[in-house]
């Protein structure tokens, strides 16, 4: 690649590169994301709608794109950022290139940069808006930049959720007899969690976000899952108002956006992190017992401990910078996790908790 192409973040930084991808301009919010491996899965979740991201592990692309590690039915990101992509993958799985596929899917990326810099910037100053641009110079693309709305203002969780509900089909054997009913809100689904819940036993249905509350109860299910998703929290009072009238009648788990959609149910607020965690080696502590698990997350926002109330108490702690990674009630068969259980790209030290869910369900059975 010898196209040149630049970095523009919102505070005037520019980093030049080299384009690769589709030529095309792409705004979005910056963020890096500190995983080693998974980048088709990060590429395709759609956690990551509205966001140009840049890995922390300098080497990308290097063992291609396969037919079994997407999250989705397309890319997700408005753009790539890395520091040197790999031109000749090697792995017997591998169908293309990382350029090709995004090619395929119109996204843009840009690579030879400093990466190490940009997160340093990200870290210090917080994530920003940004453009990723190969025929525009920095003043126009800072022009460009000013006309695009804020990634907080927008509801992104409307764009990427299904139009209509799907049954999504187990593999052979995975099937139980008779099994547990679960309808998943669809936020921003990952495929990982609808697998993972097939391979538990389940029946899942996976619903839009603008279903009502009276839809989800007359596919009667045995307990309801909440998606992870993008975007702000506090953009989503519809969902919030949806989940209200279910509180009570089933079970409910919520996995990241889900989480912070639970958390506004039941009054809390919501805040903005400086930078976020997006990665597979966020250590989290597990309040009800000390013990301390490596999760992999993506998430902009948390939810502010000292705003809980109507009897939902914080059940988890990001080891970190101590903000809220789980919280569950007191009483109802509620939980939620900011963290991702499904993993996808991670550690899959977390997958308990889908059986956890399970058991309230068949409990409330």
């Amino acid at each position: 690649m010898t196209k040149k192409a630049i970095l523009v973040l919102a505070d005037g930084s520019v980093y030049e590169g080299y384009a690769f991808g589709t030529e095309a301009d792409a705004c979005g919010e910056v963020v890096f994301n500190t995983s080693m491996f998974g980048y088709q899965e990060t590429l395709t979740d759609p956690s990551y709608a509205g966001q140009i991201v840049v890995p922390t592990y300098p080497l990308i692309g290097n063992y291609g794109i396969n037919e079994q590690d997407f999250e989705s039915d397309k890319v997700q990101v408005r753009g790539f950022v890395v520091r040197e992509e790999c031109y000749q993958p090697n792995h017997y799985l591998s169908t293309g290139t990382l350029h090709e596929y995004l090619v395929e899917n119109g996204i843009p990326g840009i690579s030879g940069v400093d990466t190490r810099a940009i997160t340093r910037k990200l870290r210090s100053a917080g994530v920003m808006m940004g453009i990723i641009t190969s025929d525009k110079t920095p003043q126009q693309a800072m022009e460009q930049l000013l006309k695009v709305p804020g990634y907080g203002s927008t509801d992104f969780v409307k764009q990427v959720t299904t139009n209509a509900p799907y049954q999504w089909e187990p593999e052979p054997g995975q099937a139980a007899s008779p099994p547990c009913k679960i309808v998943v809100l669809d936020c921003g689904l990952k495929y990982s969690i609808l697998r993972m819940m097939c391979g538990h036993g389940c029946r899942v249905t996976a619903v839009p976000c603008t279903m009502t509350a009276d839809e989800i109860l007359n596919l009667k299910p045995d307990g309801i899952l909440l998606s992870p998703g993008p975007g702000n929290p506090e953009v989503l009072d519809y969902i919030v108002d949806t989940i209200k009238k279910l509180v009570g009648k089933k079970p409910i788990m919520g996995i990241c956006m889900g989480h912070l959609i639970l958390g506004r149910v039941f009054g809390a607020k919501t805040f903005k992190l400086k930078f976020g965690h997006r990665g597979g080696n966020h250590p989290v502590r597990d309040l009800s017992d000390g013990r301390i698990h490596i999760t992999a997350q993506n998430h902009g926002y948390a939810v502010d401990p000292d705003t809980l109330k109507d009897g939902l108490e914080v059940s988890h702690i990001n080891l970190n910078d101590g903000t809220v990674e789980g919280l569950r009630h007191k009483e109802l068969p509620i939980f939620s996790i900011q963290y991702h259980s499904e993993a996808s790209p991670g550690p899959l030290d977390n997958t308990y908790l889908f059986e956890k869910f399970l058991e309230m369900v068949r409990g409330g059975k």
